[in-house]
């Protein structure tokens, strides 16, 4: 019986013991390349760069009836483009578009 005990104790260890080196083959500080909510949001620089950086800030904002308004750029490595999201203003004579995904 104590050399089943001794088996197990020995096995746990080896499994606790490599489990720390198990973490770094995931990926968990990974950034979405789009980030936001009703209030604005941030589109990665590198996606900026490949895709149409303003129509999907319009598309996020029209997803809650709002306008777009680009705040700034990080123009380099890990940099961002920000934008917020604002209510229609007086006067205008349509709502955004909104998209259905």
């Amino acid at each position: 019986m104590r050399k089943v005990m001794a088996a197990c104790l020995v096995a746990a260890g080896a499994v606790l013991a490599s489990a720390p080196a198990q973490a770094y083959w995931f990926d968990i500080d990974t950034v979405p390349a789009v980030k936001g909510n009703d209030t604005g949001g941030i589109i990665a620089y590198p996606l900026a760069m490949q895709a149409d950086a303003r129509q999907i800030a319009v598309d996020h904002c029209a997803r809650y009836g709002k306008v777009v308004r680009f705040l700034g750029v990080q123009p380099n490595y890990g940099g961002y483009v920000s934008f917020a999201c604002r209510w229609v203003p007086y006067g205008a004579a349509e709502r955004p578009l909104r998209t259905l995904y």
